[in-house]
């Protein structure tokens, strides 16, 4: 076995158009990563990309075995290696380096993320380890890497399945099985969402999310030729030609449409988002390979070729560049945070070039040995030669031990599991002590409720989130800690001690991870047992959009008690329509008012952990500090409502 034919296996013509749809798959991804409010459905792009990489694979293991009659499977899998572990190693080695330089949350679980990767394993250790493609609070370095370990997954099993299929003569026939694999796993995604499992289990699972790689293989299956177009065949009539381009344009303008308008990690996306995209993809890569299909030298124009043949680098590069970027220039503030998009992409796509032409293509050319012998002979070398040996291998002697000093002393959690793990000791603490014996208000025994002068008469901490107390303005409610039931995320729960310690004696129900609907259940069930105290405190806007009945059935089961809602803080879509909601529910109900907790710790430094939304010890004050205003708020005269009277 000579090694020249397995670096250059027969193939047809090239497939025109693939790498203008690569280039627009990529543009896709980049703008909803760095700009993610202007193209929320950007993420669809990766579902182009595996369209086209189970159509364009499966297409040259058939063109080979017409070639030579029989796959050559550890050729495949080397040139399939050579074509992505350069680039890989490089991206790891460097971008684990650039981590270490900055600190921070960025190597938190950073040995398992790079075996995961190195492995292709990296999807199942995410969902192993609870990460979340769509959240942007304490990402993983190495988020993106989950597509890639998807794909070489699928790269392992295809060719096996493709000798298999080989047996039946008929093109449907061996389409038929691939078809039905997709129609599989695109169906287990939407059950997997109907049945509530969590959006990262869905989205990263080999199992639920490669009905794309197996629709394109089986599009690849049903149009492979034995005999393959030539120059001699005749080019499409004009009204072929039209045909074409319509169900390309309308193939991209549904993908359009769905990238500025799914939502990330909704449940449309899963149950009909994510399949009809990958059903436009097919219906775009159909059109434009066919045999002098003008619409496919039109997606190849020269820019989108170059970002194309470049977008493995691209996809690569981009998402561990922002995650560094965006932690360096966290202590600059809000004013840079505008300049980490465009960085990001200068940086992403000079360096995935670079990569492209003095890395990747010299391996996949010559092999990773003669590449090295290569690069060892300075008898050989050109002044740009000499100059990138001398690059790559400085770059290795920085970044090799930087690596692996990084591995050994990687945080073991983030800042943000450090905040929530000391409310959540403080909770094992005070289980451990037994029940609390502070005095529980909330059937009058304590009636401070009916003047202000009780109120002025304290010490104004109501004005300390903003330096000053206004007890004239707001009187106090006359409400202690054990008049406050508080129901809450983690965000409640990082605050803990800090509520106990201005609120000794408040009930406090927080967890990770909660929603405004389980927190009327929980209300509810304090309410229908008598033991729902008189003042409500509901801190459940972080992790989702809050439903307008959720809010009229938290203010039903409060009933005459005075509701606190406390808004949240952080980078997620939904945060701005959650604040905007509770302001204008209090607005327009009496006995409702909001603990401004975002405007309370926006910009204040190391308040927050580092992904920007759980407390730290000071945050924790900010966010203690921020509830007993809106609890003192409630002694207004427009908003006493039922204190002091007898409970229903």
């Amino acid at each position: 076995m000579t090694s020249a034919p397995d670096r250059h296996p027969p193939r047809a013509a090239r497939f025109g158009g693939l790498d203008g749809l690569r280039a627009i798959a990529v543009a896709l991804v980049l703008a909803y990563h760095l700009w993610p409010s202007a193209l929320p459905g950007g993420f669809l792009g990766v579902d182009v990309f595996f369209v086209i990489s189970g159509f364009l694979i499966t297409s040259l293991l058939l063109r080979e075995h017409a070639a030579r009659g029989r796959i050559r499977l550890a050729a495949f899998w080397r040139r399939r290696a050579r074509r992505l572990l350069p680039a890989l190693a490089l991206v790891l080695l460097v971008s684990t380096s650039l981590g270490a330089l900055v600190g921070g949350d960025l190597l938190v679980g950073i040995g398992g993320q790079l075996a995961g990767t190195a492995f292709f394993v990296s999807n199942w250790v995410f969902i192993a380890n609870g990460a979340d493609y769509f959240a942007r609070d304490t990402p993983e370095l190495f988020r993106n890497t989950w597509s890639l370990s998807i794909e070489e997954q699928f790269y392992i099993l295809l060719p096996l399945l493709v000798l298999l299929l080989l047996r039946f003569r008929s093109r449907a026939t061996r389409a038929l099985p691939l078809l039905a694999l997709a129609a599989l796993s695109a169906l287990l995604m939407l059950r997997l969402s109907m049945e509530g499992a969590e959006p990262t289990r869905v989205y990263f699972g080999s199992d639920s999310h490669t009905f794309g790689l197996f629709i394109g293989a089986a599009l690849a299956a049903l149009l492979h030729r034995r005999v393959p177009a030539s120059s001699a065949d005749p080019e499409p009539g004009a009204a072929r030609q039209v045909g074409l381009a319509a169900v390309a344009a309308l193939g991209l303008g549904v993908l359009g449409w769905q990238a500025a308008t799914l939502v990330e990690g909704s449940a449309a996306s899963f149950q009909g988002g994510f399949q009809l995209a990958t059903l436009a993809s097919l219906a775009v890569v159909w059109a434009i390979t066919r045999p002098g299909a003008r619409i496919g030298a039109w997606l190849d124009l020269p820019p989108l070729r170059w970002i194309g043949e470049r977008s493995y680098g691209i996809y690569l590069w981009h998402w561990p560049l922002l995650v560094v970027l965006t932690a360096a220039a966290s202590p600059l503030g809000a004013g840079a945070a505008w300049a980490v998009p465009v960085v990001t992409l200068v940086a992403t796509v000079a360096i995935a070039a670079a990569s492209h032409r003095f890395i990747e293509q010299p391996v996949r050319r010559f092999g990773l040995r003669r590449s090295v012998r290569l690069a060892l002979q300075p008898g050989s070398y050109t002044p740009l030669r000499r100059s990138v040996a001398i690059g790559v291998a400085v770059l290795l002697a920085l970044t090799v031990p930087a690596t692996a000093m990084a591995v050994a002393h990687a945080p073991e959690q983030s800042t943000a599991e450090a905040a929530i793990a000391r409310g959540q000791r403080a909770i094992d603490e005070r289980e451990q002590a037994g029940p609390s014996e502070a005095p529980n208000d909330a059937d009058g025994g304590d009636d401070r409720s009916g003047g202000a002068d009780d109120g002025a008469a304290d010490d104004g901490a109501a004005g300390s989130a903003t330096g000053g107390s206004d007890t004239a303005k707001h009187p106090r409610s006359g409400a202690t800690g054990g008049d406050i039931d508080a129901v809450g995320d983690s965000v409640m729960l990082a605050s803990l001690p800090e509520l106990e310690s201005s609120f000794p004696g408040i009930r406090i129900d927080a967890e990770v991870s909660r929603g405004m609907g389980v927190g009327v259940g929980i209300a509810h069930d304090l309410s229908a047992g008598g033991d729902l105290r008189r003042v409500l405190v509901v801190g459940l806007g972080t992790n989702g959009p809050v439903a307008p009945e959720d809010l009229a059935a938290m203010r039903e089961t409060a009933g005459d008690r005075g509701l606190v809602l406390v808004n949240a803080h952080a980078d997620r879509e939904w945060i701005p329509g959650v604040n905007d909601a509770l302001t204008r529910f209090a607005d327009a109900h009496r006995g409702v008012v909001v603990a401004d907790w975002d405007g309370a710790v926006t910009g204040v430094p190391d308040a927050l952990a580092g992904d920007d939304i759980h407390p730290n010890p000071s945050g924790g004050e900010i966010y203690a500090d921020a509830v007993q205003r809106a609890v003192d708020e409630l002694g207004r005269p427009g908003e006493a409502v039922g204190f002091g009277l007898p409970r229903h």
